[in-house]
Order: C-alpha cells, then sequence, then structure tokens
C-alpha cells in the first residue's frame, strides 16, 4: 500500500464536494478497490467513504417498486427483500463469502460493472433505475462494456430502484474460487414481457437476450427456448470455460430459471 487520505463525509452534498478534488476516488466497500490499491493497478490520493451516509442505506418498497440505497451492504439486501423480491434476494445471498455480503454495496457493484458480477443481471432485468446525485438512469442505458457505465466523474449511485416482477429467478454458475459467475441469467416476467439478461459470458459485459425474451414472452415456458440458442463470437473464453462452452451455458440456465421462476 501507499500514503493516502481518506475522508468520510455524512452527506451525499459532501462527498460529491470531495469528489471534486483532484486525484480523489469514492470507496464504497471496498471489495474491489482495495485489492486494486494493494497491487499499485490504482493510486488515489484521497479515497471519499460512502459508507457513513445514512441516506444511502436501507430500503423501501412502494407502488410495485422496490428502492435500495446505494450504500446497502449486499447481506441487508438478501435479508430485507427476501419477502418483496425473493430472486434478488437470493441473488444477494449467494455474492462471495460472508465477509464480502458484509462489506460490499450494491451502489458499489454497480458503479463498478465487473463483468462477471451478479448485480448488473438483476438491474438489468429488471428494467431498474439507478438514481444518482445528479440524475436517473435507465439500466438500458446504464451499462456501457467491460468496468464501463454511463456515469459521470464523481457522480454516485445513491439508489436503485427495482420494478418488482410477477415472477422471476437468477441461476449462477459460480466460478468456484472467486465465487464470481462463470455465467449468471437472471429472468424477470413482467405483465408487458419478460427480460432475461446474462452476466460472466459476454466480451461487452451484461446483455439481454432478446431472442429468448421474444420467446419466453410469447409461452413463458422452458419448452420455448427449444432451439434457441447464441453465437460463441463475442463470448469470454479463459481457463474456466471456452466461448462455446459458456454460449451453451446461457441457453441451460435460462432454462432453469424460467423452470424454476414458474
Amino acid at each position: 500500500m501507499y500514503n493516502f487520505e481518506v475522508e468520510q463525509p455524512t452527506s451525499v452534498a459532501d462527498a460529491v464536494a470531495a469528489l471534486g478534488e483532484e486525484e480523489a476516488q469514492a470507496l464504497g466497500g471496498g471489495q474491489t478497490l482495495i485489492p486494486t490499491l494493494k497491487q499499485r493497478l490504482a493510486s488515489p490520493s484521497k479515497l471519499v467513504s460512502l459508507s457513513g451516509i445514512a441516506e444511502m442505506q436501507g430500503m423501501s418498497a412502494d407502488a410495485g417498486v422496490l428502492s435500495i440505497g446505494g450504500g446497502t451492504a449486499h447481506a441487508t439486501v438478501a435479508a430485507g427483500t427476501a419477502a418483496s423480491y425473493p430472486a434478488l434476494a437470493a441473488l444477494a445471498g449467494n455474492i462471495g463469502d460472508p465477509a464480502v455480503r458484509n462489506r460490499g454495496t450494491i451502489g458499489g457493484s454497480l458503479a463498478n460493472n465487473d463483468p462477471a458480477a451478479c448485480y448488473p443481471a438483476a438491474a438489468l432485468a429488471s428494467g431498474a433505475t439507478i438514481v444518482t446525485n445528479a440524475r436517473e438512469i435507465a439500466a438500458d442505458d446504464y451499462f456501457d462494456g467491460l468496468f464501463t457505465t454511463a456515469l459521470e466523474e464523481g457522480e454516485i449511485v445513491t439508489q436503485v430502484r427495482f420494478p418488482v416482477p410477477e415472477v422471476a429467478n437468477y441461476q449462477k454458475f459460480v466460478q468456484p474460487a472467486s465465487r464470481f459467475a462463470l455465467v449468471g441469467v437472471f429472468v424477470a416476467k413482467y405483465p408487458d414481457g419478460v427480460r432475461v439478461a446474462v452476466t460472466g459470458a459476454s466480451e461487452d459485459g451484461v446483455f439481454r437476450w432478446s431472442e429468448a425474451e421474444a420467446a419466453l414472452s410469447a409461452n413463458f415456458n422452458a419448452d420455448a427456448l427449444e432451439g434457441l440458442s447464441l453465437s460463441p463470437d463475442g463470448m469470454m473464453a479463459d481457463l474456466h470455460g471456452t466461448k462455446a462452452y459458456r454460449a451453451h451455458l446461457i441457453s441451460v440456465l435460462t432454462k432453469r430459471a424460467v423452470a424454476a421462476a414458474g
């Protein structure tokens, strides 16, 4: 590690002001940033901790929309959404290990947009709205490739709003060492159609599988997916799985998610 300053604001306004200083960087739960600092892959002169901002904590539900503060830890999401959004609760409860779940935050995960993270699939499949200190961004417009989002410099994810679906399910093929998704598929059924989001597979990060959405919107049954497949072109490949393997897993996990949700 190296010397740097840590500022702990107690309001979003103070955090935004602190992030306006040169070489300042936001610190959520630190589950990605701290290892990055240890490896000297980043070297901000100031970290602005968001963990003490009360207005970014907690959850509420109103008119079929579940709102979660950006600073809310995964474990809190898992416990607090079990009744209102079981699929999201199950997803949050299966992130990493207990240490990660009690430190990592939903806002930090979405801001980082790791290509194998779970929350991006939930946000995209749910048609969520990412709320920042400056604006509201639809999930369809938020994710912009590997580790890239629509966030501007100094912008903070303060809240995430999830329209609660009729039924939903998340299926995750776990990479056992990291607990990230080798492939993860989130399926959510709404009155106006079905949304299917995939994480862990594409070189472009999280994406929607539109062909599966169309088939399932017409017939929400795993059998509706028979004959559908994705090309391995553009999929990630590493020592854990080839492009073709990941493409195949997407089909398998989507069918499992539909069967479990239905």
